[in-house]
């Protein structure tokens, strides 16, 4: 089998990402049910989250509406592939190409093109700097010597996933320049 199949029933291969295949639907709720850290954390913490919290960071610094976008699809592509912790996916180069090439087929599909080098530089800071505070956070534990300076009120509670998932789709549709009509169609409606 050359696939797996998602959320939405459909059938998708992440080594050959097919972008009609790619689904805001099939990314929040699957997000939505991925523990961060591993799961090595004081309490259930969903990628979700974590995205919805660096979209929200990247709005009160001000950035585009385009990196605030790409802030809450950042780990996208971890709906596809899974993820693999920073210490180790540094020495597996194959799965760090097959997971750029998932993210980008992300970024084409909801952005319409790969980032900037500058977009990714943002994109990356408030990724490292919200990692830093959910550290602290969630295993007081000091990741790094430095404090990460957040402008935004990142939320870390428990909270339902159904709730999350639904809060990560309306940001998106908020962000997002589809229409009504392309989000009623891409659900199925």
């Amino acid at each position: 089998m050359g696939y797996i199949t998602t959320y939405s029933g459909e059938s998708f291969n992440p080594l050959a990402p097919d972008m009609d295949k790619i689904k805001i639907e099939d990314i929040a709720h699957s997000l939505s049910l991925m523990c961060r850290g591993n799961g090595h954390l004081s309490h259930f913490f969903s990628v979700a989250q974590h995205c919805i919290n660096c979209a929200k960071e990247a709005e009160a610094r001000g950035l585009a509406k385009r990196v605030q976008l790409a802030c809450l699809l950042h780990d996208a592509s971890e709906s596809y592939l899974s993820d693999i912790t920073r210490p180790v996916k540094r020495h597996l180069p194959v799965y760090i190409e097959i997971e750029e090439n998932m993210q980008n087929a992300v970024y084409r599909k909801f952005l319409g093109s790969v980032l900037s080098e500058e977009e990714c530089s943002q994109v990356r800071q408030i990724d490292d700097d919200m990692l830093v505070n959910e550290f602290a956070v969630l295993l007081k534990h000091r990741l790094v010597d430095r404090v990460a300076e957040l402008k935004s009120k990142p939320f870390f509670d428990i909270a339902a996933f159904a709730d999350v998932k639904m809060e990560f789709t309306c940001i998106f549709d908020r962000l997002s320049s589809r229409s009504d009509n392309a989000r009623h169609d891409e659900i199925g409606g």
